[in-house]
């Protein structure tokens, strides 16, 4: 295997076990892992040089919250909405009808065209849910989509309770044959705890049948108002729980005292017109934050980490570091992928070589210069990707 030299770095920023910002580093990359980091000056030989003339290098982008399997438009709901029409659960309807009709070609191709659009502004491991099929076979085939251009694949039946179909015989449809469908491509299992969708005692059932089928759990709670998602998440230790807008000081210290990821979504937020998630206040009482895009047709359809990152450090009170290791090891941890060899989200020697370049001399300029692509060149298990994929990068070395 060759090995290649990444040198001449302005700022390397790792997200190991310290918010570790170096100037003037270098690191090496072997058979798809992080071999060496240390000092410019003094690097190992390695079989290829490359300077990035001063730039700064750090992990790429975990986006631990998006929903990519899904045809349709809704422009004209979220221009509705900008004009002042509130959003509710129930738009998701919309996609669905779209989706269903849609083939799998035309499903796996948007897919693929949002994956490659994240990653060439730096997003190096990807989340995505079904959740827009919401009948056995459309979920099924969602899923195993999405398996094939995500890295972590949820279940999100319990998404809605679609038209047609009563409440209970829709859940029993959930937990029961559509599980069973999806279950060779899932990693976690979601629900819509939210008014308009599923209540706690039904969001508690879906994801009892997930843990059951062994699978992961994560929550879509207190999104639009005050509920009991977040209780429920932490009472049953989900890896995160996405949204978190309206917060008592009951959630804030059941979060602080799990293991339970809050997940803020700032784009959504913007997209909603709902306030935006405390994330600072959630820092402070010491509860782990990750921020995704939540990318998805509806409210949110950005694949921009780099957005989300500058309206958390502007808007949402978060410092430069704070918010790029939520949007890194925060997302990585929220997938349980933040140790062991396989961790993502971080720089570390033995690690995975999931690494992006800056067209900046440091990680401050993704907030100094909001709504600039920065990312110019991104490398996934140790490989560069080619222009074609990294095709936001201005400036070739």
């Amino acid at each position: 295997m060759t090995s290649e030299l990444i040198t001449d770095i302005g700022e390397l920023s790792t997200f190991a076990d310290h918010d570790d910002r170096r100037a003037n580093a270098a690191l090496v990359i072997e058979n798809g892992r992080i071999a060496w980091i240390g000092d410019a000056e003094h690097p190992p030989v390695a079989d290829v040089r490359t300077s990035v003339g001063g730039r700064a290098v750090l992990p790429g982008w975990v986006d631990s919250h998006s929903h990519l399997v899904f045809a349709g438009d809704r422009s004209a709901e979220f221009e509705a909405r900008m004009a002042g029409t509130k959003y509710a659960a129930g738009g998701i309807a919309i996609t669905v009808n779209a989706t269903r009709a849609a083939t799998d070609a035309q499903l796996e191709s948007n897919l693929r065209a949002l994956r490659d659009e994240a990653r060439a502004q730096g997003t190096t491991f990807l989340e995505t849910k079904t959740g827009y099929g919401l009948d056995v076979e459309t979920e099924r085939r969602s899923a195993e989509i999405a398996s094939r251009g995500a890295d972590v694949v949820t279940f999100l039946g319990a998404h809605l309770v679609p038209e047609g179909i009563g409440a209970r015989d829709y859940l029993d449809l959930v937990t029961g044959p559509m599980l069973a469908a999806v279950a060779p491509w899932v990693s976690f299992i979601d629900v819509f705890c939210e008014r308009g969708a599923f209540d706690v005692e039904q969001s508690r059932e879906v994801l009892l049948a997930g843990r059951a089928a062994g699978l992961g759990l994560r929550v879509h709670g207190n999104q639009l108002g005050h509920g009991g998602g977040v209780a429920l998440a932490v009472e049953l230790g989900a890896s995160s729980v996405d949204h978190c807008n309206y917060l008592s000081p009951a959630d804030f210290d059941a979060l602080a005292g799990s293991g339970t990821v809050a997940t803020v979504l700032p784009a959504c937020d913007l997209s909603t017109r709902e306030p935006l998630a405390p994330a600072r206040a959630l820092l402070d009482a010491g509860v782990t934050v990750a921020i995704a895009t939540n990318c998805n047709p509806g409210t949110s359809y950005t694949t921009s980490m780099q957005f989300c990152i500058a309206t958390a450090v502007l808007q949402m009170h978060l410092t430069v570091e704070e918010a790029v290791r939520a949007a890194t090891r925060g997302g990585a941890r929220s997938l349980g992928r933040d140790s062991g060899p396989d961790a993502v989200g971080s720089l570390r020697v033995g690690g995975r070589a999931d690494l992006q370049v800056l067209d900046a001399p440091s990680i401050s300029h993704i907030a100094y210069r909001p709504g600039v692509p920065l990312t110019a060149a991104t490398w996934l298990l140790g490989q560069r990707l080619p222009p074609a994929v990294t095709r936001a990068a201005r400036a070739a070395f």
